[in-house]
């Protein structure tokens, strides 16, 4: 990868970092209302993955969707604006922290159901082969979403079909408030798609040019074998599942340990050791970064409510 490529993620995962935290204060205020998970911690899995994608290829995630919506190209105005409800959000204001997408993009939501948007990874790969072309759909999920019977529907048809799909666990160690280990039969998810004959691997999701190398390597299998691939992402969210978590589940001793492998520290010194970028230059986009979201919230802040009349807009797709 390119040295401005590498600083550029390095602007992401910061940009993404800035996002929520500024979210969360947002959130306490009032000023964000419904559920809002923050995607802290986790912001090596998205910049690695989707910045080995091409653009053709779609993106469809669970509800930690800022990061990706980002990634994605989605700009932190419209990103802070639908998580504060206002009408020039990309949503509109109606979809709001769990459910921001732009097809334009390549961005096919932020869902709020638990595992309810595998089987619709696995319609759009369907529908790729009917297209005869060699795009591929990254679904995106987090552990728990491997327990319940969407994910192993999905995986099984994917594979029976030879679907072209990157199936990529998200595992963050707790769905909710209870550990992998005492949700699910093996704590090791990369394997249960053994059961159904599909390659898989497992990679560092602190690390993310080792998330990138690992995404690259599984995209160009799904894409030369028309197979699909399952990549196990290991992680840690360094927030409460969502705001109203009060986190009582897990020990402060294991949360300082994770963030001691913080992902934008790792990158941030990795880029330093090998003369990419200066101390000076990554402060400079830290600056930028923190800039950047200043604004959003302004442009967000300063938008107009959706009007009464939008509640019944967008609803139906026009298909003439």
């Amino acid at each position: 990868m390119k040295k401005e490529q590498q600083i550029d993620l390095y602007h992401q995962m910061v940009l993404i970092r800035r996002l929520e935290e500024r979210g969360a204060e947002l959130y306490q205020q009032g000023k964000i209302g419904g559920f809002m998970h923050l995607y802290i911690g986790q912001e090596a899995v998205s910049t690695g993955l989707i910045a080995a994608r091409e653009p053709r290829d779609r993106v469809i995630t669970a509800y930690r969707d800022h990061g990706v919506a980002l990634n994605c190209g989605i700009p932190a105005n419209e990103i802070m604006a639908e998580l504060l409800g206002k009408s020039t959000g990309m949503s509109k204001g109606k979809g709001g922290s769990m459910h921001m997408a732009d097809t334009s993009k390549n961005m096919w939501g932020g869902h709020a159901i638990v595992g309810g948007h595998l089987p619709i990874a696995s319609g759009f790969a369907i529908g790729d082969q009917y297209a005869g072309n060699d795009n591929i759909t990254i679904c995106m999920f987090g552990e728990g979403a491997t327990n319940i019977g969407y994910f192993h529907e999905a995986l099984n048809i994917a594979k029976t079909w030879g679907l072209r799909v990157l199936w990529v666990c998200e595992n963050n160690q707790y769905g909710m408030g209870t550990t992998v280990e005492r949700a699910s039969a093996i704590s090791e998810i990369h394997l249960k798609a053994e059961a159904y004959g599909m390659k898989n691997s497992r990679v560092d999701g602190m690390d993310v040019m080792k998330v990138y190398d690992a995404a690259k390597e599984a995209l160009d299998y799904v894409r030369k074998n028309s197979q699909p691939y399952l990549l196990e992402i290991t992680t840690y969210r360094f927030r409460g599942h969502s705001m109203g978590d009060p986190e009582r589940y897990r020990k402060q001793e294991e949360v300082k340990k994770w963030e001691e492998s913080d992902p934008i520290g790792i990158f941030r010194k990795q880029l330093i050791e090998k003369k990419t970028a200066t101390a000076k230059a990554l402060d400079e986009i830290d600056t930028q970064a923190e800039e950047e979201i200043v604004k959003a919230v302004e442009f967000a802040e300063a938008s107009p409510e959706p009007a009464m009349e939008d509640l019944f807009k967008n609803i139906y797709a026009d298909t003439e």
